[in-house]
């Protein structure tokens, strides 16, 4: 195998094993040792590709961040549905909502990667802003900030919330909803997510059309 091969190859190993134990204990539980032995390496090897278990744990979570951007998309005219993507998403890789978590624990201030991150979402408050129907072609050209973006921006907060509690907290969604709740795939987790759909449908609705 050329040697260039070989070192994405093992990058790879070691992102996927590290995504796993991060994902388990989170930055301060996770131990390199368990990494490394997961990937076939020895812990050098993750200083010499890494640097540190900070910055291990930093890729990890832009490769996640990644990749749920690239699994989710944009929002789409359907912003009911949109909330039901996300939904969807997230039981399907519940892994990738528990580095986000461990990651809102670890950091206390600025992120890694914060400022394209920061981009990423504001691409997505525009495209919402316009799937809301909130700017005027005057409007069309203004900077963050401005109060259709700040409705889209809540907009789009409120719709995720919404969409990743009963994944973010399994134990109340079996409390309020029962045992089997909160099992994926199942018919009380259609319902859970049809509901979803209709309270976000509700939400984004005109307020002359919304249910009183």
């Amino acid at each position: 195998m050329p040697r260039t091969e070989h070192l994405v190859g093992t990058r790879a190993l070691l992102l996927a094993a590290a995504r796993d134990e991060f994902a388990a204990h989170g930055m301060g539980g996770a131990r390199v040792g368990r990494i490394a032995e997961q990937a076939g390496v020895s812990k050098e090897r993750i200083y010499g590709y890494f640097g540190s278990k900070e910055k291990l744990f930093a890729a990890v979570i832009s490769e996640a961040l990644t990749e749920h951007a690239t699994l989710l998309g944009p929002p789409s005219a359907d912003l009911a549905e949109y909330a039901g993507r996300i939904y969807d998403l997230h039981r399907r890789n519940p892994q990738l909502l528990r580095l986000m978590m461990w990651e809102a624990l670890y950091y206390d201030g600025g992120l890694p990667n914060e400022q394209p991150r920061t981009a990423r979402y504001r691409g997505m408050v525009a495209t919402l802003s316009e799937a809301l129907g909130s700017q005027s072609e005057t409007e069309s050209d203004t900077e963050p900030g401005s109060e259709s973006d700040t409705e889209a921006a809540s907009t789009l907060l409120a719709l995720i919330g919404l969409a990743i509690l009963p994944t973010a907290f399994p134990q109340i969604t079996r409390l309020i909803l029962g045992a089997t709740a909160d099992a994926p795939g199942g018919d009380d987790d259609d319902e859970l997510r049809a509901h979803i759909v209709r309270l976000a449908r509700r939400m984004v609705a005109p307020s002359s059309d919304a249910v009183t």
